[in-house]
């Protein structure tokens, strides 16, 4: 039995006649029902005599069971069992939702607001008198999620503001009984403060709309602080719910637009790590004022042109280099606050690599040859010299001691600034080595028969390239592959092959080299070997190419998920 339902409630009576004055009669019901509007409440009733009494009730035929209700004091039937049948009183607002069953119970569908009243069931002995007892009906209803307004007004903050700004406005609907609203700074609520002398302080404000429901509604007023840009608010309603559970419902959070003007500015190189030669750089210019101020840049007196306090520099060199200024036009900003702030950008370079003697080198076998690669960097640096990658030398220098038809290549010399990553220039050069063909070791030929169709392999080094003689002939080709000058002949198995073997001979016009190619018949070992690889093979092959099929529909499957 709450405070806001004292004023109205409903008393439910229940007569039994009887004609035996001694007789006594006592009532029971369920002290307190708790139920959510829209739902169903179930009253329960019930009532016990002496062992005359009960004999006396069976057979009383003028006897009649009553409920009644209680309105602003005063009793009201609203339903009644009476040996002429069961009853509901019309001309109640819960006429038409309320029902009574044999056992004296009675049924409210579906729960109004209203229906929060205290009901009693009166059972009436005639003579004897009457017994009673109440049922205190308490209705619930949750609130829908809190809404804030109000908050979207731009708060000024200066050190002589001494009012309170609205900072928003916190309604929940539809709530019973009465909710509670709570606001949050961050994840700390707020005193409840209604004294609009304080510096926060709420008002609150309650309506109840015509379905009984109510509407809370509090406002929030402050006197926001600089620091108060980077809280978070929201609100929170507060309500009962049946078996004694407090709930909790918040709002969306929200933050504070507030204005106040710059106490200091900022001024920062955005780039990550070192600054070298071609790289885009970006400094950045903000206050910890609210809005930015416009902003202006200085380079050695000279005004530069940026967007938004970014100033972008492209492809930096190393005269972009030196102090650079950004100027925050607050005109609002107290006096003596410094408005202008400086930075010293630093080009990190290295100059491109030089190597002595330039190239392209001829040399000639047995020759020592000597090479240096020099430059300049903004910082210490390292100077390597590599060959078909792998690392030469670590000074700068390199010395060729009787160089070899091998030892003709491209070499290169890679500069780099360990402190600045990314910062490296290379430069190379072509070194010839002259002499007479160096031929590799022959790979002979094998045949499965006598007549059978060989070829044949002869790589040869030398500068000028060698020329090729096989003997004896057959159908020639010549490849390149690096320093290599590569013959390839394929002729016939003869007898005279087979016995004598190929001579490929390679000559330029240093001298001359060859070599004798052996050709074999295959043993049957090999030949067998060769026969179960082909059928193999044979037989994997179209397995092979199903999984490759296979594999490939798979990973397009996973890349079209990306």
């Amino acid at each position: 039995w709450r405070p806001d339902a004292l004023h109205k409630y409903w008393m439910c009576v229940c007569t039994v006649s009887s004609q035996l004055c001694l007789a006594s009669v006592t009532v029971k019901v369920t002290p307190e029902v708790e139920v959510i509007k829209g739902e169903t409440a179930k009253l329960h009733c019930s009532y016990t005599t002496s062992a005359s009494a009960s004999a006396i009730v069976k057979i009383a035929l003028f006897s009649y069971d009553i409920f009644f209700c209680f309105v602003a004091g005063a009793r009201k039937q609203i339903a009644f069992k009476s040996p002429q049948g069961i009853g509901v009183d019309p001309g109640t607002t819960m006429t038409d939702r309320l029902s009574m069953e044999d056992d004296l119970s009675i049924t409210i569908s579906p729960v109004m607001v209203e229906d929060e009243r205290i009901y009693i069931c009166q059972v009436t002995a005639g003579a004897v008198g009457f017994s009673e007892d109440k049922t205190q009906v308490k209705v619930f209803f949750a609130p829908e999620k809190p809404t804030i307004t109000g908050n979207n007004q731009a708060i000024t903050v200066t050190p002589e503001t001494d009012t309170s700004s609205e900072v928003g406005k916190c309604i929940s609907r539809n709530a019973y009984p009465q909710p509670r609203i709570i606001w949050f700074k961050d994840a700390t609520p707020l005193p409840e403060v209604k004294d609009q002398k304080e510096k926060t302080y709420m008002i609150p404000s309650v309506v109840k709309e015509a379905s009984g429901l109510y509407t809370m509604t509090s406002t929030l007023f402050m006197q926001p602080v600089k620091a108060d840009a980077k809280s978070v608010f929201h609100c929170t309603v507060e309500y009962s719910m049946p078996n004694n559970q407090i709930k909790q419902e918040s709002s969306d959070k929200f933050n504070l637009s507030l204005l106040y003007s710059t106490e200091t500015v900022f001024f920062k190189l955005k780039n990550q790590g070192p600054v070298k030669e071609g790289d885009d750089v970006l400094m950045e210019c903000e206050t910890d004022g609210n809005p930015q101020p416009e902003f202006e840049f200085y380079k050695e007196d000279g005004e530069l042109v940026a967007l938004k306090g970014m100033l972008i520099v492209k492809n930096v060199t190393r005269k972009d280099a030196g102090i650079y200024k950004c100027e925050a036009l607050d005109f609002d900003a107290e006096d003596g606050v410094e408005l202008t702030k400086t930075l010293s950008l630093n080009v990190h370079y290295l100059d491109p690599v030089a190597v002595i003697p330039e190239g392209p080198l001829l040399a000639a076998k047995g020759d020592i040859v000597e090479l240096q690669c020099k430059t300049k960097s903004s910082d210490e640096y390292t100077l390597q010299w590599k060959k078909d990658s792998k690392e030469l030398s670590q000074t700068g220098v390199l010395t060729l001691q009787s160089v070899t038809l091998a030892d003709a290549g491209v070499y290169l010399c890679v500069g780099a600034v360990p402190s600045v990553p990314g910062l490296q220039k290379q430069a190379n050069v072509t070194l010839t080595v002259t002499g007479a063909p160096e031929m590799a070791a022959p790979l002979n030929g094998f045949v499965d028969k006598e007549g059978g169709m060989v070829t044949l392999n002869c790589s040869a080094l030398g500068h000028p390239s060698p020329q090729f003689t096989w003997t004896p002939s057959g159908k020639e080709s010549v490849t390149v592959v690096g320093n290599k000058v590569i013959s390839t002949v394929t002729l016939e198995a003869s007898a005279v092959v087979l016995k004598d073997g190929v001579i490929c001979e390679a000559y330029n016009k240093h001298g001359r080299d060859s070599k004798n190619f052996k050709v074999s018949i295959k043993s049957v070992e090999t030949r067998y070997l060769n026969y179960r690889n082909a059928v193999i093979m044979n037989f994997l092959s179209p397995f092979c190419v199903k999984m490759s099929e296979f594999w490939q529909s798979w990973l397009k499957s996973k890349l079209r998920r990306f």
